[in-house]
């Protein structure tokens, strides 16, 4: 009985040094919200934490944490969220993000993140090829394009709401 007690506690002893000596498995930088963050501001290394997470876990579109700085969310984050390509501004400093009441509320259902889209108004086109950010409440479009169009669209969709055709 003492032998077999003995051959256990090696046998436990050998297999608690395995499991020591196993190496841990892979893991990927994530950037993730450091508390709640609001749309629209842009980010700052306080903002931002990294977190290590098994590369399956690792969202589509994880950007690293020098990537989201500066940039702006464009929709609310909740603390230990982790950021994605499509809820971060666009990098380009040549593009801006508008937000655009739609003419036809029913075109809200169509859109998705990352079409295009032209933005129309009552006597020409405002702006081609613009992309969806996102769609908020049925009614109101985010719209990522070049700087001059987006402060035209910004400026026509002050005075009546416009329209937007899917390409």
């Amino acid at each position: 009985m003492n032998l077999t007690r003995k051959i256990l506690a090696a046998l436990f002893l050998l297999v608690a040094v395995a499991v020591a000596a196993w190496p841990a498995p892979p893991a990927v930088e994530v950037a993730a919200a450091a508390h709640d963050l609001a749309a629209g501001v842009p980010l700052t290394p306080g903002d931002v934490v990294v977190h290590r997470i098994p590369p399956e876990l690792s969202p589509g579109g994880a950007v690293p944490v020098e990537r989201a700085i500066g940039r702006a969310l464009v929709s609310p984050a909740r603390a230990g969220e982790p950021l994605t390509d499509l809820r971060l501004s666009a990098e380009n400093p040549d593009t801006a993000s508008v937000a655009v009441r739609l003419g036809d509320p029913a075109v809200a259902g169509l859109l998705r993140t990352g079409a295009r889209v032209d933005v129309v108004a009552q006597d020409r086109v405002l702006a081609e090829s613009a992309s969806v950010v996102a769609v908020r409440d049925g009614e109101v479009a985010v719209l990522n394009l070049d700087r001059a169009a987006a402060t035209r669209v910004a400026s026509e969709s002050l005075a009546q709401p416009v329209a937007l055709t899917l390409r």
